[in-house]
């Protein structure tokens, strides 16, 4: 019985808004997320990615980075958000009080069958 790590394919991408990069590796079946990411040399093309900052997945489940993958899976970086879906949410929901749009007693979008 050989005691050599098991070899397996994975995929390490980082999406902007213009390009998706895709990196192609074959790398052991014990290497970290993190590992597998230095490896695949995409910090040196993209030096903003900070790994102590962007979070990482595997098909869009969130990972840490001594995280272990399996045959075939996909870690992806993701980049910061550039703004709070849930402040925007409710910026527009004060915009839509402030201008009569919104339902009073609800705050939400005004109900065509309710009467006022």
């Amino acid at each position: 019985m050989s005691s050599e790590p098991e070899m397996i394919h994975v995929e390490v991408v980082y999406a902007l808004p213009q390009e998706q990069r895709v990196f192609n590796l074959v790398v052991s079946s014990e290497m970290t997320v993190e590992e597998i990411i230095q490896q695949s040399g995409i910090l040196t093309l993209y030096p903003e990615i900070d790994l102590s900052r962007n979070k990482v997945g595997v098909f869009s489940r969130n990972v840490k980075l001594d995280a272990t993958v399996e045959n075939r899976d996909r870690i992806e970086i993701y980049r910061p958000l550039l703004a709070d879906p849930k402040d925007i949410r409710r910026k527009r929901a004060e915009q839509a009080k402030a201008e009569g749009s919104a339902d009073p007693v609800t705050g939400g979008k005004m109900s065509p069958v309710r009467k006022s």
